[in-house]
């Protein structure tokens, strides 16, 4: 993949590129466009697009992996979009799901519990991504227990 592609890709349209936590601020749009775009779409949609996302985001991660020489770059935003909408997947599209989805998926990430840890140690991009998709993951349980309680 070309530098500018990975970037634009890497970056969400360059979200990563926000100063104060590009994350956060990348997981508050995946937030926001699942909760206007997926409304009334099948349920399988947002694990599919997921998918899909979570390998050109890979490539992508890879990409700018290499040429920048960093592990991690906070830039690179769309392992976070990815795990966000991880967890956001086959759940009902309200704000209730927005926001336990949101908080529980951004402190997994922060403060990454031992599988998260584990996926960040897969080198490239991959681990890049990983980690996130395993953070996503564990996010979802909790909004699944949050509903069985609600």
């Amino acid at each position: 993949m070309n530098r500018l592609a990975a970037e634009w890709i890497g970056t969400v349209f360059y979200i990563g590129k926000l100063p104060l936590a590009p994350g956060t601020w990348a997981s508050i749009f995946a937030v926001l466009c699942w909760y206007f775009l997926f409304q009334s779409v099948n349920p399988f949609a947002l694990p599919a697009i997921s998918l899909f996302l979570f390998l050109i985001g890979g490539i992508a991660s890879d990409t700018i992996v290499k040429h920048s020489k960093e592990h991690d770059p906070s830039r690179i935003v769309i392992d976070e979009w990815v795990g966000q909408w991880v967890a956001l997947s086959m759940m009902p599209v309200n704000i209730r799901t927005g926001v336990v989805a949101f908080v529980a998926f951004r402190i997994f990430d922060i403060i990454k519990p031992w599988p998260v840890r584990k996926m960040e140690k897969i080198p490239g991009g991959w681990g890049v991504m990983a980690d996130d998709v395993m953070a996503g993951i564990m996010a979802y349980f909790v909004v699944l227990i949050f509903y069985a309680f609600t």
